[in-house]
């Protein structure tokens, strides 16, 4: 008797076409993103934005990279440019261009250019979300409350970096805490929402990988940054220790959402397998 293979059959198995390199780029491109988007909003300008800006683009080129990597023929990779029509990912590769122009431009000084990346920073982490959501053979990506999942914690985490960096600046205007603050509370009530719909579709190892991260995403890098930032933001605290609650909240309003994301891309990607909702059966009419 012959065994059969165990990545092939009615059981979910585990999807082997992305891996680190695919999880590289959603981590950066998102992080990188949410950190243009504080960057442009912020108001700030000189060589501490400049500084920023570029650092965001460089997070976003660094996950194009890992794609580039996992290409099976990189010198084809201008290819991904002419099938705009039907690929999120070629409509990511397009976003990606306006967002190098107008990050340039605004580290080189003209700032009003600021706003503008910031908008078309927006619009490439929607498009890797897309990018996710659009394989339809693995629940854990295919759920629709993926892409505002994904683009919360792309935002959070940027934001986190964006916290991390100004921390000891103190020139950035408090009421931007806000935004920051939202984006912790959403990302965590998008999560729970995400993973009640995915009791009754993902394997229960995606489940088990997701839960693990997600514990994480919710306490490490929800309720915790939200409580450093009440305090931070009453100033009670003093100056001094209000720079390192900030700096802080943004490590852990980042760090578990890179690791999530890393975990929902290598770990949680457990097709459906075989789905016959109909047998046939000699003699019984369908």
């Amino acid at each position: 008797m012959t065994t059969p293979s165990a990545g092939f059959g009615p059981n979910p198995w585990h999807q082997t076409q992305w891996d680190w390199r695919a999880a590289g780029n959603f981590i950066c491109g998102g992080a990188g993103s949410g950190l243009i988007v504080f960057t442009g909003l912020s108001g700030l300008d000189g060589l501490a934005a400049a500084l920023l800006m570029l650092a965001g683009m460089g997070l976003v080129g660094l996950g194009l990279l890992c794609v580039w990597l996992e290409i099976g023929r990189p010198l084809r990779a201008l290819n991904v440019f002419i099938n705009a029509r039907s690929s999120w990912m070629s409509r990511e590769a397009m976003a990606s261009l306006p967002l190098f122009a107008l990050g340039l431009g605004a580290a080189l000084g003209v700032w009003p250019l600021a706003p503008l990346a910031a908008l078309t920073a927006v619009v490439f982490i929607y498009c890797q979300a897309r990018i996710v959501q659009a394989a339809k053979g693995i629940p854990a990506w295919r759920e629709p409350l993926t892409v505002p999942l994904l683009m919360a914690s792309g935002l959070a985490e940027g934001a986190g970096l964006f916290w991390l960096a100004t921390a000891w600046w103190n020139p950035v205007d408090p009421l931007l805490a806000l935004p920051f603050a939202g984006l912790l509370a959403t990302r965590w009530l998008l999560w729970r929402q995400w993973r009640a719909r995915l009791a009754s579709s993902a394997a229960p190892r995606a489940l088990a990988a997701i839960d693990h991260a997600g514990w994480a995403l919710q306490w490490l890098g929800g309720v915790a940054p939200l409580v450093l930032i009440a305090l931070a933001a009453s100033g009670l605290a003093g100056e001094a220790i209000g720079a390192l609650l900030w700096a802080a909240a943004g490590v852990l309003a980042a760090a578990p959402g890179v690791r999530f994301k890393f975990v929902l891309i290598t770990r949680a990607a457990f097709n459906q397998g075989f789905r016959l909702t109909r047998l046939p059966v000699r003699g019984v009419p369908r």
